[in-house]
């Protein structure tokens, strides 16, 4: 029981601040009101920065702040705001670039001192509640920091004002200009390479994540070059990952990343940003490979997300589930002993799955050694070899052994899910379910698209207004839209057009690129700013700031010029094409030195060079040659490829823009396929075969005007 009332968190909209209203801390979230309380009460601000899925987050809640005596010497010494850094991406993003230049290093939780006017002075992440190996505890520090605002107050805001300044500086790129050159991206694909871990596959070493932004600049690589090299980058990458225990081998889905090499070991929180751009990855790589098992990934995260991650009646998708039940357990409720393995299984079951996901009597978790984490460490053919079985047997007994352990899991006490709906995380799974629907086809693929329009429809009613675009989050009390929000939600639209040649799609993904350009858009220095221009002052570190780091959503700059070069390419319109060309100028100069944290670059200069592919299909919505005509241009991947489908029922009318011009005689009864790139338009083919060809081989040398 607490012997103190609930604090001011308990009405707040964010689960994470809620889960923070029973702490004997006088919280406030971010806002003017805090920022006044700081002033007239001459105190510094203490800035706790986390999320819900965050382990170590909740850590420093349970150790610091809901301890008494430091909440005491908070509550005396400091004014307490706490932030979800999912709710408010633009003040997390401008924070940890401070901390980052005070310590070095950034991350959740971010804990920042600030000026009462919001200038930061010191940070760092996560802090002992007490003096531990060396280092500081977080009682020290407070006192600390308390001491200096009091005592040494001209030395903290000259380092403030400094500090604000270089933020200011680094985060609007000063000095990053210069010409497009595409060979930055033969420098991005280089230093790809030799990051490249041969054995285990990803890039770099521990901890490792996906770079889903790099697997798919090697794919596209691959598929202008065919230097093998590159297409065994990509697909040991994937496979690794899915065979490791950073890939939910029970119920699908991947968790954020791994703390070893080998993918083995993850961080056990699952977000929905990772797994909507692995999905796309997994079904590129099928789309070049044909390798069944990449494919049964893609589908392995759809059945997850139906199940767990989505709102299945009213469309959306949620933003996260928790790594942990409580702050006792680490990645328990997805981790296996041996005894609760051979509990669920019959004995010859139990053998296949031992063998097969290597559960031993010591497994990987140190906090409780007992635990395994489920990886695929032996093949079928293996497996069979050894039990003396035949490999269907083995193949039959994994798929019913499957079956019941997720069964037996599912009672034991669940992770969390964050049911927050938020709109650019919401767009990027709505594209990846669009392009599950064009490459799996049949019952699946008509699931996935029939949702995601379903989610597109209702971010249009619920949070897109023709004034203001799109905001930040379906539900709840209404949250200014960030760049993301907008550039994403621009893909999500054209690709929903794509499916269903509906104009409002296609005019909606028109308005939101203009206001787009119009208050987010530098029509001087080229880029975006992450804030539109006339939004509301967020008080402390309040700096334009140019999003363009792949961290941990692909970079919202490279992502508006990708969104503005396919609209060019429907439209003609050269706006999008000037505004995509400035935009790859504004960072020209430094995305060299970002390499693999800026492969969203290296996709939008790639796309730019070589525009994309137009398909427009005609004939009957059932003629069987229209049918794999259709079947043969979405099997073949490329990147920011398009693919629409015209019948007599729905006319060329429908195409957007130039389409409408450039093919004016296509009859709509007859079954053939037009391939278009820039101005340019192959002759008309009736033969799947060819097209298939023309997609994979043909010249994409054309470059940037």
């Amino acid at each position: 029981m607490n012997d103190h009332p609930e604090n001011r968190l308990k009405d707040s909209a964010s689960p994470y601040l809620r889960s923070a209203a029973h702490q004997p801390i006088d919280w406030h979230e971010w806002g003017a009101a805090a920022f006044e309380r700081a002033k007239s009460e001459d105190k510094p601000i203490l800035l706790d920065i986390g999320a819900v899925w965050c382990h170590w987050c909740h850590v420093i809640d349970r150790e610091s702040y809901e301890n008494a005596e430091i909440a005491k010497i908070i509550n005396e010494h400091f004014v307490a705001v706490k932030v979800d850094r999912d709710e408010r991406p633009d003040v997390d993003s401008r924070y940890q670039s401070a901390v980052t230049a005070i310590s070095g290093q950034g991350g959740w939780p971010l804990t920042g001192f600030l000026l009462s006017d919001g200038k930061p002075f010191f940070g760092g992440t996560y802090f002992p509640p007490e003096d531990q190996m060396g280092r500081p505890g977080f009682r020290r520090i407070l006192l600390a920091v308390a001491d200096s605002y009091r005592n040494k107050r001209a030395e903290l805001e000259r380092a403030a004002n400094s500090l604000a300044d270089a933020v200011s500086q680094a985060e609007i790129f000063t000095g990053a200009r210069a010409d497009f050159d595409l060979g930055i991206v033969d420098a991005q694909i280089k230093s790809i390479t030799q990051l490249f871990d041969i054995k285990n596959g990803g890039f770099g070493r521990a901890p490792k994540f996906p770079h889903s932004s790099a697997i798919d600049l090697v794919l596209e690589r691959y598929q202008q070059t065919k230097e093998k090299h590159l297409l065994a980058m990509a697909e040991t990458t994937l496979e690794k990952m899915a065979r490791g225990g950073v890939y939910d081998q029970l119920a699908g889905g991947f968790h954020r990343y791994s703390v070893d090499e080998r993918w083995l070991v993850p961080h056990f929180e699952k977000m929905s940003y990772d797994n909507s751009e692995l999905l796309k990855n997994y079904l590129h790589g099928w789309q070049v490979t044909q390798n069944p098992f990449l494919r049964e990934t893609a589908e392995g995260i759809i059945s997850w997300v139906n199940e767990v991650l989505s709102d299945q009646d009213n469309g959306g998708f949620y933003a996260s589930q928790d790594a942990d039940y409580s702050l006792d357990d680490d990645g328990d409720y997805f981790t296996w002993s041996l005894d609760e393995l051979r509990a669920a299984l019959l004995p010859d079951e139990a053998r296949v799955m031992e063998l097969y996901y290597d559960v031993e009597a010591r497994g990987e978790m140190h906090h409780d050694p007992a635990r395994n984490v489920l990886w695929i460490a032996r093949d079928v053919m293996d497996i069979a070899k050894r039990l003396s079985l035949d490999e269907t047997t083995v193949r039959l007994t994994l798929a019913k052994a499957k079956g019941k352990m997720l069964a037996a899991r599912k009672p034991r006490p669940t992770p969390v899910i964050d049911k927050t709906m938020y709109v650019s995380w919401n767009a990027m799974f709505v594209s990846a379910y669009l392009e599950a629907a064009r490459v799996l086809g049949g019952s699946l693929g008509a699931s996935c698209r029939n949702f995601a329009l379903k989610t597109l429809d209702r971010m249009l009613k619920e949070v897109w207004s023709e004034t203001r675009g799109f905001g930040h989050r379906i539900g709840g009390p209404a949250l200014e839209g960030s760049l993301d929000d907008q550039v994403f939600s621009v893909l999500a639209l054209l690709d929903a057009y794509e499916a269903t040649l509906n104009p409002r799609y296609f005019t909606a993904a028109q308005e939101t690129m203009d206001l787009a350009m119009a208050r987010h858009g530098d029509a001087e220095g080229g880029g975006f700013f992450d804030r539109p221009c006339d939004a509301a002052p967020m008080g402390g570190l309040d700096v334009r700031r140019k999003p363009f780091q792949d961290s941990p959503t692909p970079g919202a700059n490279s992502v508006a010029a990708i969104a503005l070069i396919r609209m060019h390419a429907f439209t003609d319109d050269e706006r999008c094409r000037t505004f995509t060309k400035k935009t790859l100028e504004a960072f020209a100069g430094i995305a060299p030195q970002y390499g693999l944290f800026a492969a969203t670059y290296g996709l939008a200069a790639t796309l730019f060079a070589h525009h994309p592919l137009l398909v427009v299909i005609t004939g009957p919505t059932h003629d069987p040659t229209a049918q794999a005509l259709e079947a043969a241009a979405h099997c073949v991947f490329r990147l920011g490829k398009s693919v629409l489908r015209v019948t007599p029922e729905t006319p060329q009318l429908l195409l957007a823009g130039t389409l409408k011009e450039t093919l004016p005689h296509l009859p709509a009864d007859k079954a053939l396929a037009v391939v278009c790139s820039g101005q340019t338009c192959l002759p008309p083919t009736n033969d799947p075969q060819h097209l298939s060809s023309l997609l994979t081989d043909c010249s994409r040398s054309a470059q940037a005007r």
